[in-house]
């Protein structure tokens, strides 16, 4: 991909910027990736002119008198999405077809020319209003393709772009992600989208907000909209020759144990079949127990879980979506509440705390004595990634009537990894990280747990 100079260098300095290593070999976690990660759930909201059309992608020329959600309450999205433990909500605040959500100054295409609220309604404020009032964090999607706007496919359009992510950068209070893909239309082919002066406007105006494309700078993608991260998934890659939207999405899976950066993954998946409000798929949203699978498989793979929930054609969120994120994390809640080996180990190990930890080294596993039996079907691991990512994989063995037996095998931990098992009974368990990058691992949390009977 041909760069100017100027490109060039942003794009090295923000790279630098985001991925200090302090001198170490090892990539390092920023501040900002730690806060986005330790989430682990956070909601996308997928809502525009599709809403109204039935349609998954719009094309550009639908006209603004669609958008009419005559009960829209972002209260209600915000508060369900509250009380069923979501931590942000992201809004596309504009999808391909290039309508706005909020009253751009740049284009007529938005809500200003739409019949809801005569006119004067910005539902990316409702949005934002609604995110600090029930403390959750805030972000948006501004889509780069844009099917309605004439300057699309032309090198006036990453003005125009810029211009609209002004808007959004500087008019609705603090935002936690921002997030770009690299979808294009066939008559952009020529034109290239200047990604890194639309990151350095998000550095400047959002400091504190994470970027996600496929390949980061922040927060990269999984390589899937199945809500599967990789059973071996290291948060960090090199994407030195890789471009958005045409990266190797086997490699984004699982991530490269030498990557140059730290770069991990966010795993994003629908709630419904579709990506927009459908009315046909009322009774076909996913259900609290598939939900609690895409957790294991995602954060408890060392990734976020993005789960969207698209407002319907009213603007509410539906009845059906609300019911089963708040039980997945009721389940979730039951399963997790109780550490069953709190007391019984390391206090560095069970005080919910990444930034302490304890050393392991491969030539002598931990033994984890938990004085008295204890019945469990649910490991969790957490490694101290403020140092880095080193353990490659590892196994865990159980005391059984005088002899140690296979409990479970495992590749990286990350920032997290959950493990499964046949319900267990034991009072001692072996912990052997074996393969290490390095000469010792730092393991900073661990947990043993009963799974709620509802999973």
């Amino acid at each position: 991909m041909k760069k100017n100079f100027v490109h060039q260098w942003l794009f090295i300095a923000f790279l630098s910027l985001v991925n200090k290593t302090h001198g170490q070999q090892t990539p390092l976690p920023s501040e900002r990736q730690l806060a986005w990660q330790s989430q682990e759930t956070t909601a996308f909201l997928h809502f525009t002119v599709n809403t109204f059309t039935d349609k998954e992608w719009g094309d550009g020329t639908e006209s603004p008198s669609i958008f009419n959600p005559e009960k829209l309450d972002a209260r209600q999205w915000i508060k369900a999405l509250k009380e069923a433990g979501f931590k942000m909500a992201i809004i596309t605040a504009k999808h391909h077809d290039g309508f706005c959500l909020w009253p751009s100054g740049y284009t007529e295409h938005s809500v200003k020319n739409s019949p809801w609220k005569n006119g004067k309604g910005d539902v990316v404020k409702e949005v934002a209003d609604a995110c600090r009032e029930y403390g959750i964090r805030f972000g948006f999607y501004l889509s780069p393709w844009d099917m309605h706007e004439v300057t699309y496919g032309t090198s006036a359009y990453n003005r125009y772009y810029r211009n609209q992510l002004m808007e959004l950068l500087t008019h609705y209070g603090k935002v936690s992600e921002v997030w770009f893909d690299g979808a294009k239309g066939e008559n952009a082919k020529s034109m290239e989208y200047e990604f890194e002066s639309y990151w350095a406007m998000v550095r400047k105006y959002q400091p504190e907000a994470v970027i996600f494309s496929d390949i980061g700078p922040d927060v990269r993608w999984v390589g899937n909209e199945k809500g599967i991260a990789g059973e071996t998934c290291w948060s960090t890659i090199t994407t030195d020759s890789m471009e958005i939207g045409a990266a190797d999405t086997k490699y984004l899976n699982t991530g490269d144990p030498v990557g140059k950066y730290w770069i991990p993954a966010e795993t994003d998946v629908s709630i419904r079949k579709g990506w927009f409000w459908h009315q046909n798929e009322n009774d076909s949203v996913r259900s609290p127990q598939n939900l609690v699978n895409l957790y294991y498989q995602s954060v408890g793979r060392n990734s976020m879980l993005l789960l969207n929930i698209p407002p319907n054609n009213k603007g509410l969120l539906e009845e059906q979506d609300i019911r089963s994120i708040k039980a997945f994390r009721v389940i979730l809640n039951q399963t997790f509440r109780t550490n069953l080996s709190k007391g019984k180990v390391l206090p560095s190990l069970t005080d919910g705390q990444l930034k302490t930890y304890t050393q392991i080294t491969p030539d002598k596993p931990l033994l984890i004595d938990l004085k008295n039996n204890i019945t469990f079907d649910r490991v969790m691991l957490q490694e101290h990634i403020m140092n880095g990512q080193q353990i490659e994989n590892g196994r865990m063995e159980y005391w059984d009537r005088g002899t140690w037996k296979d409990l479970a095998s495992f590749t990286t931990i990350g920032y997290k990894k959950l493990i499964r098992t046949p319900i267990i009974t034991t009072s001692r368990v072996r912990l052997y990280l074996n393969g290490i990058r390095g000469r010792s691992s730092q393991l900073s949390e661990i947990g043993f747990y009963k799974a709620s009977p509802d999973e």
